[in-house]
């Protein structure tokens, strides 16, 4: 395993100036950190082109696993010392394992759907920790699918990824225009439901059961006038106190399972 000590070797000047936005759009490529991220990365077919491993950092066995794992599949492994691992990781936890994963782009014909889908559309929500906790709840509810409609944060930004504990690369993701997103939901025959502060109908009383699609917005703005319609069911969460709405992740899981529970009663 070659080992890089120096903060300014060129791989890992390249990988951390991953941490940027515009630097991922450049290089196609972007920095998973955590042993289960990185696992699930390589579980969705991932590919890991360089796996940075610091020693010593608490890890185990697991890290072992992983790294020997992505060796087989072709990544190059390079130990690296604590300043460096500090330089790659994110947030206060580190496992020593840090990846730098490359994409995969897909279409919105690309994403398989059931017999009965249920889809979920993200329009215009900045913060990538509400895009990784909705993808999250998604993968828990059994969605077949998440659709990024004229995104505003990075699909594949590193808090993103935490966020959603590398579910994103277990649930069927894609990014799309609002315009090319509407054209394929009727296409396919989904019914609309836009969750809406003033929607007309009680969450509770939408009835989830057919093909659907469940639309959200961003918390400044909520979701774009494109949304509206006959087709298009608006639906609401009533609120009880002060506040006039729920963060968008957590009306996310809301109508998720709600969805759920409502195609349960019919099976």
């Amino acid at each position: 395993m070659p080992r890089i000590s120096s903060l300014q070797n060129p791989r890992v000047r390249a990988a951390a100036r991953l941490r940027d936005g515009r630097q991922r759009q450049k290089q196609g490529r972007f920095l998973i950190d955590g042993l289960r991220e990185v696992a699930r990365a390589m579980d969705g077919g991932v590919r890991l082109p360089e796996i940075f491993f610091c020693p010593g950092v608490p890890s185990g066995e697991a890290a072992a696993g992983v790294i020997s794992r992505a060796a087989a599949a072709g990544a190059e492994v390079f130990e690296v010392t604590p300043p460096i691992l500090a330089r790659l990781s994110f947030g206060e936890r580190s496992e020593g394992v840090v990846a730098v994963g490359s994409p995969a782009r897909r279409r919105l014909e690309d994403l398989p759907l059931s017999a009965r889908p249920l889809v979920a559309v993200l329009e215009g929500i900045e913060k990538p920790g509400n895009v990784g906790a909705i993808v999250r709840s998604a993968d828990a509810a059994g969605l077949d699918a998440i659709v990024v409609a004229n995104p505003r944060t990075d699909l594949y930004n590193p808090n993103a990824i935490r966020a959603s504990l590398g579910t994103l690369f277990s649930v069927p993701v894609c990014e799309a225009t609002t315009g090319a997103t509407l054209d394929w939901l009727r296409s396919r025959g989904l019914a609309i439901f836009a969750a809406r502060v003033d929607g007309s109908v009680p969450y509770t009383q939408a009835d989830f059961r057919r093909p659907a699609a469940i639309v959200l917005g961003s918390e400044a703005e909520g979701l774009s006038t494109a949304w509206t319609g006959k087709e298009i069911e608006a639906v609401r969460l009533p609120m009880r106190g002060a506040a006039d709405s729920l963060n968008v992740s957590a009306a996310a899981a809301v109508l998720f399972f709600e969805a759920v529970r409502h195609r349960e009663e019919v099976g």
